[in-house]
């Protein structure tokens, strides 16, 4: 049993510690409600800059402190298949009627919030590769501070290859969805910044720009820099950004990842409603239109989702014999010879000797190639390797 003396060590201690998160959080709220009622210009830039760099900190610091205090039952999901996806709306908009409709899942169906209240997963197999889908927990309006369980919710959508946006023909509000998300440190459909920063012991912040026309100048950029936290390093900034982008690089926490929008219940819409959603409430997204308890729109779907993944097929044929068109090798587009074999296995690349290629990347049927020949979607490839 522990003494009075420790306990009290432990409630002060414990005190202490609320009574600096509350501290925080009050900083945040100054900082965010000053930024609001400021008008942003070319005068204003530099004190908004600062601001947004030190909320940012402090939203970093926040989160690290609730990490480290008292865990409650979290979602833990192992990854699966070539890919993950996972599937991100409203409570009732139809995620677990979609998942049991496309993979081999059972996700409980009900007409109620909140159905689904732990995450589960389903294997959808399309073209040859073995997608694995999360159903997950409706998010709600402030799910990235806690509400409704959401820090588990997004903790698990962080580990994915892409997000499947899911709303209903009427609740369109898809900008709290990305709001949300973005709060949590994702960033839908964007790369990170062309900047590169390098750490040193001494000499302050220096600012070099490769771009012609940067849109913020070297003070702002150090003093930016500064109030994050940065007190001695090089920065390199490639292309035109803002203030947001040099944060999101600074800081180094960022999910870049790429998402789409599925609008479930089409059937009871006409498809001029449809259309007019599609051109203004949701226009710039890569939209499937769906009726997942009517199996409507499913094939374009899967599409979209092994297209966005950016995966390919590459169909192997051992030396001598026909290619097996039956089960292709699912890589990632981009992929070169060297990420063929270490597909197949490690040892394959150790002792390469020379690749075959039949398809859209060889000049000609059965072009002799190396280690760095980028291969192409449904490409046949023969490896030879030492004896």
């Amino acid at each position: 049993m522990r003494s009075s003396a420790a306990l009290e060590h432990i409630s002060t201690g414990t005190i202490i510690a609320v009574e600096h998160m509350a501290t925080i959080e009050e900083q945040i709220r100054e900082i965010e409600d000053e930024i609001t009622r400021t008008p942003y210009n070319k005068k204003s830039q530099h004190h908004i800059g600062r601001l947004k760099a030190k909320l940012a900190r402090l939203k970093d610091n926040l989160e690290t402190r609730r990490s480290k205090g008292g865990k409650g039952q979290g979602y833990s999901v192992k990854k699966s298949g070539h890919a993950t996806v996972a599937i991100v709306g409203f409570p009732s908009v139809g995620k677990s009627t979609l998942l049991n409709k496309i993979t081999n899942a059972d996700s409980e169906v009900g007409s109620y919030q909140f159905t689904t209240l732990t995450v589960v997963p389903g294997e959808m197999e399309h073209r040859g590769a073995k997608i694995q889908l999360l159903d997950l927990p409706g998010l709600i309006k402030d799910a990235s501070k806690g509400k409704g369980r959401g820090r588990e919710v997004l903790s698990v959508v962080r580990s994915a290859d892409l997000i499947l946006l899911m709303i209903d023909v009427f609740e369109t509000n898809l900008e709290v969805l990305v709001e949300e998300l973005r709060t949590a440190n994702l960033r839908l459909n964007q790369r990170p910044p062309d900047i590169v920063v390098s750490r040193k012991n001494r000499g302050g912040i220096g600012v070099n720009f490769t771009t012609a026309k940067p849109s913020l100048d070297e003070d702002l950029v150090r003093d930016m820099m500064n109030e994050y936290g940065f007190i001695n390093a090089d920065i390199v900034i490639r292309e035109s950004i803002d203030e947001d982008q040099l944060i999101d690089n600074i800081s180094g926490n960022r999910i870049y990842v790429p998402g789409i929008v599925a609008v479930n219940k089409i059937d009871l819409v006409s498809k001029e409603y449809l259309r007019q959603l599609k051109n203004k409430k949701l226009k710039g997204w890569k939209v499937l239109p769906v009726s997942a308890e009517n199996e409507v729109g499913l094939d374009e779907l899967k599409d979209a989702v092994f297209e966005s993944l950016r995966l390919i097929r590459i169909y192997m044929k051992p030396q001598g014999k026909e290619a097996d068109l039956v089960e292709p090798l699912v890589i990632k587009d981009g992929s070169d010879i060297g990420a063929v074999c270490e597909s197949i296995h490690r040892e394959f690349r150790k002792n390469f000797r020379y690749a075959q290629v039949w398809g859209r990347s060889a000049r000609f049927p059965g072009q002799i190639v190396g280690l760095e020949h980028v291969v192409k979607d449904q490409d046949v490839v023969t490896i030879i390797v030492k004896r």
